[in-house]
């Protein structure tokens, strides 16, 4: 990604603001057009994306002023017509929406089925996993009951707002006060759903449950493949991106779903080459000596200084394969950026690790020099 790309200006700008006022000038004679891009540029390049979202909404609010019964009919005839009902994937939409999202929560909150249907609108223009959970924290009941419809809905995007929405960990996402079963019975309707679009979100929903309680999901995960209701290549790759975080964890049950045997027996020796600098790459070699074709999950670990004394470690995907006649070697490189601004190396003495199907085999230590 280029050093000077800026997400929130690229999401929010004169251009996206230009483009929502004149859908609005459409949709209601009245609505001033250039009060309204005055007032959201008059302040929007000083804000970070989610504070974006929250002007632009707070500047239709003053726009189109009113409660929910009184602002849904021009917010719903300004809408575009829904995203492209015959893609199955990526295909998220255009984040301009994501303030409508919270125009509706800031004045329709006492007004829940009007503010449902709104957003059953909305999702199919951009999701709207973020302005529903306010919702499901204020009518639990009602909105899970709602959602049992959406389950089928003929949108894909209303289906996959059944998953996101109620995610434990939605990233920006409000907390909900749901419990990590509320929402499973919806789950296990979604699961053999067509579209990838909404089976990675009930994998991505999943996979935050592991993080409280794995054996329910391990246990949801066996009970789907009895069924037989989705494709198997399917569920494969489900099962697989919902057990990312118990792989990177070593979680002996987990690899066993996924087919690797934690106790398979093989022996493994990393041998560093060169020495690793900071701005340059950690580079090592791998050697995997055991028995016939065995199934192998191998990862690496590095164990990073950080300021301070302590250290941090960082998991990271080497190969999946199998054994070729006992034996599998393999070669890494592994970048040491020195200007990241989210992970700042500190030179020092450091560990790597080999990880095979869960278990940690072989390590070894070196000096990041800086």
């Amino acid at each position: 990604m280029a050093q000077n790309f800026s997400l929130k200006d690229q999401l929010f700008n004169a251009e996206k603001t230009h483009y929502l006022a004149g859908l609005f000038a459409e949709a209601e004679p009245s609505f001033d057009a250039q009060a309204f891009q005055e007032q959201v540029m008059s302040r929007l390049l000083d804000l970070e994306l989610k504070e974006r979202m929250a002007w632009i909404a707070e500047c239709l609010q003053k726009a189109v002023p009113g409660d929910l019964p009184t602002v849904a009919p021009v917010l719903l005839r300004a809408l575009p017509p829904p995203l492209d009902p015959n893609r199955t994937d990526d295909d998220f939409g255009d984040f301009i929406f994501a303030s409508l999202g919270d125009w509706v929560v800031a004045v329709g909150l006492e007004h829940p089925d009007l503010a449902l249907d709104v957003i059953e609108e909305l999702t199919q223009r951009f999701s709207m996993e973020w302005a529903i959970r306010p919702f499901l924290n204020r009518y639990p009941d009602h909105v899970l009951a709602r959602m049992e419809g959406w389950c089928g809905h003929a949108s894909y995007h209303v289906r996959r707002l059944v998953s996101e929405s109620t995610r434990p960990r939605l990233p920006w996402g409000q907390a909900v006060g749901l419990d990590l079963t509320d929402p499973l019975p919806l789950l296990d309707r979604l699961h053999s759903d067509r579209t990838r679009y909404v089976t990675r979100s009930v994998a991505n929903h999943l996979n935050d449950i592991t993080q409280k309680n794995p054996e329910l999901v391990l246990d949801l995960l066996q009970d789907w493949e009895r069924s037989a209701r989705q494709d198997q290549e399917e569920l494969r790759w489900m099962t697989a991106h919902t057990l990312r975080g118990l792989v990177k964890s070593g979680h002996p049950r987990a690899m066993k779903i996924l087919g690797y045997d934690p106790d398979v027996p093989v022996a493994v020796s990393v041998r560093l080459k060169g020495d690793a600098r900071i701005g340059e790459a950690l580079e090592f070699n791998v050697e995997l000596n055991g028995v016939g074709a065995q199934p192998v999950l191998v990862d690496y670990i590095i164990h990073f200084q950080r300021p301070g004394g302590k250290t941090s470690a960082k998991v990271h995907k080497l190969k999946q394969a199998s054994l070729r006649d006992g034996k599998l070697s393999l070669r890494k490189k592994h970048k040491l950026k020195g200007d990241a601004t989210t992970f700042k190396l500190v030179p020092g003495t450091h560990r790597l690790e080999i990880q095979v199907n869960g278990c940690i085999r072989a390590g070894i230590e070196f000096e990041l020099l800086g």
